[in-house]
């Protein structure tokens, strides 16, 4: 009498499910890719043929420097302490919102800085700004 296995002549019990995994990943993939380029919205802005609106009032900027020897200058006139503040009181009746940068020459007396600052805080000037230069 001849044996025989049952493993040859059984009925296939387990689904191979590799082509379908093959597939499931294929698909992936293919909305991996695709997705982002369904979400990316550019908005873009055309240029009409109108002219660009115009920019508020740019306050002027009012420059004060200081000299090694103290000597103070104001947009390039020099003037002495008290000529200063009143001229900054004239500018900041026309402008309240006045703008100011101090520049100090790279060896001044810091006292002298400091009465200059000092004369733009009695007048109750906000926007002051100290120039500085790179080394």
């Amino acid at each position: 009498m001849k044996k025989t296995s049952r493993s040859h002549h059984g009925t296939l019990s387990e689904l191979n499910i590799t082509p379908l995994l093959d597939l499931v990943f294929v698909l992936l993939v293919i909305f991996i890719i695709t997705t982002p380029q369904l979400m990316n919205e550019l908005v873009v802005n055309l240029p009409s043929g109108k002219p660009p609106p115009q920019k508020p009032h740019q306050p002027k900027i009012n420059e004060i420097s200081v000299a090694t020897d103290g000597q103070i200058s104001l947009n390039g006139t020099f003037v002495s302490a008290a000529q200063l503040k009143d001229s900054l009181r004239r500018m900041q009746a026309q402008d309240p919102d006045i703008a100011v940068v101090v520049k100090g020459a790279d060896q001044v007396d810091y006292q002298h800085m400091v009465n200059v600052l000092d004369v733009l805080q009695q007048l109750d000037i906000q926007k002051v700004g100290l120039a500085t230069e790179a080394p």
